[in-house]
């Protein structure tokens, strides 16, 4: 049963029952379970050949710890026989005892378990105070043991069952990811078609507008998926190379967000005399990332700059905007997951940009940092050659 194992995981059981018989000389030492119907045996140690194992039960109401557990006092005597009192108790004379010690075992929040319990067919001097304290000692290291146990293992299935939670969710995220890619990459091509006709103005805006919604959903997608890879796989997936030239990489995602923006004021200061050594896909992923959050939080009528260098101490990109600086408060969140705008502010995409930008600079050992005031914010990604 669940108690007998219960105290099975207690470690020091088997040396608590053995110092009980050293220091007292009894022969039978005992943690039992003891309920208003049940006594069972859940640790022994046996020397004199009574007979009970463990998982072994006796009737309840032959046993002196039926009366323990209704007082919650020890039960202890020397010699029954001449003990007034045991002398013809039913209890020693059922099981032959002539010493006899049951200590209760309280839990913390106040219910009785059981006994720690020693017995012999011998007189033994067992009433002295210092064994009735290491008794009282042992029996309260069993209980907070027992508690220990049983926070343990209520904490080990709330981590299974969050754990649990948390995989289904991610593998929804991933699966969902997924499933849109299909129907979205039918609209891209179907709005790159319509661009090649001839069409009137008005339809020609709203194609445009189609393909910048397209070109967003994107990225919520790739983000999506990124962040279900790293939460089930352990970090972000790179595809790192060495010698890369990465202008082409970080001219193009300029360009289309220039683009997508309809002509935004965007600044370019690329000086990468290096070839770099990282994944030219996710430096791009990044610089979209923290591009897209400049262009939308950033003045509206502000410059945004991009700047790039490599050299020989590594590589360095930066975003920066004008407009309302950053709070201390909101900076100490602002790279983790679906963070969230103060109340009032517009909240455009599932804030989960800058979360991956922060981790694509980790998978390639740099780092992402923000400064922000009155006159700017600025992004900086560095990353050691």
């Amino acid at each position: 049963m669940a108690d007998v194992a219960a105290i099975a995981r207690v470690e020091a059981i088997p040396s608590i029952l053995d110092v009980c018989c050293r220091v007292t000389g009894m022969g039978f030492a005992a943690v039992a379970r003891v309920t208003e119907d049940r006594w069972i045996a859940c640790a022994v140690r046996d020397e004199i050949d009574f007979g009970l194992g463990v998982g072994g039960e006796l009737p309840v109401r032959t046993t002196l710890c039926d009366e323990v557990r209704d007082t919650r006092e020890v039960i202890v005597f020397d010699h029954a026989a001449e003990d007034p009192r045991y002398a013809t108790h039913h209890t020693p004379l059922t099981y032959g005892l002539q010493s006899y010690i049951s200590m209760p075992i309280i839990r913390a929040d106040g219910s009785f378990f059981g006994t720690l319990c020693a017995i012999d067919p011998r007189p033994h001097r067992v009433s002295k105070p210092e064994t009735i304290q290491t008794f009282e000692l042992f029996a309260a290291l069993i209980a907070a043991q027992l508690d220990a146990d049983e926070r343990l293992a209520r904490s080990q299935a709330d981590l299974v069952d969050e754990r649990t939670a948390a995989e289904l969710r991610d593998q929804f995220i991933a699966v969902l990811g997924h499933d849109l890619r299909n129907p979205l990459a039918a609209i891209q091509a179907g709005t790159e078609m319509l661009k090649r006709e001839d069409l009137d103005p008005r339809a020609a805006k709203v194609v445009d507008q189609m393909r910048v919604s397209a070109l967003r959903m994107g990225r919520l997608i790739n983000d999506v998926l990124d962040f279900a890879r790293g939460r089930l796989g352990g970090g972000l997936p790179l595809n790192a190379q060495t010698g890369v030239q990465l202008g082409h990489t970080l001219e193009q995602v300029v360009g289309e967000l220039r683009s997508a923006q309809g002509g935004r004021a965007i600044r370019t200061d690329f000086a990468l005399a290096r070839p770099v050594a990282c994944d030219p896909d996710r430096i791009g992923q990044l610089l979209s990332n923290l591009l897209a959050n400049a262009l939308t939080h950033g003045s509206p009528d502000g410059e945004v700059r991009v700047r790039a260098v490599s050299d020989a101490d590594g590589f360095e990109l930066s975003v920066t905007n004008q407009g309302a600086p950053i709070s201390p408060s909101a900076r100490a969140d602002l790279f983790k997951p679906f963070k969230r705008l103060g109340p009032g502010q517009v909240r455009e995409g599932l804030g989960l940009g800058l979360y991956i930008a922060s981790q694509i600079a980790a998978a390639h050992g740099g780092v992402l940092e923000v400064a922000s005031d009155s006159a700017e914010t600025r992004f900086t990604f560095r990353m050691p050659a």
